[in-house]
């Protein structure tokens, strides 16, 4: 990194109501790629895709209600320090679903009975009609989706684990002032 690209971070993570909007607002471009795969591009979701949403949801919470609380706020203090370690968190807590959800795909270990679902227990017609419609339509063991041989789980953890990464460093950059 040069100087000019230090500067300007420096800069940019001495205003926590920036830095809290920009995570909030890198959540839901996630969250709306995500949904975009999932109604423009017909890839629907298993259970662990939809458990990879919900900590982007707590970000964007975070990130939206620490922006608009600390709007004034020309250093940060200790809110701002106290929101920053929440959404890093919160993007490791996603990148480790990501992580769980590849070693499914990839046989590393068993994912969860509703991700794979279980074999069919029927004892009559209608018992198995009911297992037929309650069992996950996507399964979190198939890859339905791919780029560069890397999954979208696995894409979306490099990404979540990048938003740590960041985070933390601005997090380290307000404990320093």
């Amino acid at each position: 990194m040069n100087a000019a690209t230090i500067d300007r971070f420096k800069a940019l993570t001495a205003m926590p109501a920036v830095c809290l909007a920009a995570a909030a607002l890198a959540a839901a471009a996630m969250l709306g790629a995500a949904l975009t795969f999932q109604y423009v591009g017909g890839l629907f979701p298993c259970e662990l895709c939809i458990w990879q949403r919900w900590p982007y949801g707590g970000v964007i919470a975070v990130g939206g209600i620490g922006a608009a609380a600390l709007r004034g706020a020309a250093r940060p203090g200790p809110l701002a320090i106290v929101l920053g370690a929440v959404i890093a968190l919160l993007f490791l807590a996603d990148a480790g679903i990501a992580q769980f959800h590849v070693g499914v795909e990839q046989g590393w270990w068993q994912g969860t009975e509703a991700c794979v679902g279980t074999g069919v227990d029927a004892d009559d017609l209608e018992a198995l009609r009911k297992a037929i419609l309650e069992a996950p339509s996507v399964r979190c063991d198939e890859v339905v989706w791919s780029l560069f041989g890397l999954s979208m789980a696995a894409w979306n953890g490099l990404i979540a684990l990048g938003l740590a990464a960041v985070s933390a460093a601005v997090l380290w950059r307000w404990r320093q002032s």
